[in-house]
C-alpha cells in the first residue's frame, strides 16, 4: 500500500515558526514519525513538501498514476483560498485527509473556512503532529 503525505507552505518551517501555534518539534522530526508510522504499518509513506501552489497540483495528479491509495494533506494557507488544488484533490478518487496541526477554528476567522475540506473524505484539525498518524490510520481502515 502506498500513501501520500502532501505539506503545502511554510511547513518546512515546523519548529521555526510559531513555536506557540505549531510546536517545538521540526519538520525533520515530522518525517520521522511518518517514517516511523510506515515501517510499523509495513507500508510506503512518500511524503511531499512545496511552497508552490503548481508543484502541489502536480504531485496530486501524478498520484493518480503512481499507485497512490490515499492523500494526506495539510496545504497550510492554500486551505483558505487554492480552488485550484481544490479541483485537483476532486479529481481524485481515493480517501483524502485535509490535516492542520493546530486548532483552525480557534484562530483568525479566515482560517476557519476551507476551499479543500469539502472534496476531502474527512478533516483531522488541532492534534499537533498526532494528527498526521490518526490521519493513516483512518485511510487504512478505509481500505482496508
Amino acid at each position: 500500500m502506498k500513501l501520500l503525505v502532501i505539506n503545502g507552505p511554510n511547513l518546512n518551517f515546523l519548529g521555526i515558526r510559531e513555536k506557540e501555534v505549531y510546536g517545538n518539534q521540526d519538520y525533520q522530526f515530522l518525517l520521522s514519525l511518518i517514517s516511523e508510522k510506515a515501517k510499523k504499518e509495513n507500508i510506503t509513506i512518500e511524503p511531499f513538501q512545496s511552497n508552490c501552489e503548481g508543484q502541489i497540483i502536480d504531485r496530486i495528479q501524478e498520484a493518480y498514476f503512481d499507485g497512490t491509495q490515499g492523500i494526506i494533506i495539510n496545504p497550510g494557507a492554500f486551505t483558505h483560498y487554492s480552488y485550484a488544488i481544490r479541483d485537483a484533490l476532486a479529481s481524485m478518487d481515493m480517501p483524502k485527509i485535509e490535516v492542520h496541526i493546530s486548532n483552525v477554528h480557534k484562530r483568525e476567522e479566515f482560517r476557519n473556512v476551507s476551499v479543500t475540506a469539502p472534496v476531502c473524505t474527512g478533516q483531522v484539525v488541532g492534534l499537533g503532529l498526532h494528527g498526521y498518524i490518526l490521519a493513516v490510520d483512518a485511510i487504512l481502515n478505509m481500505i482496508q
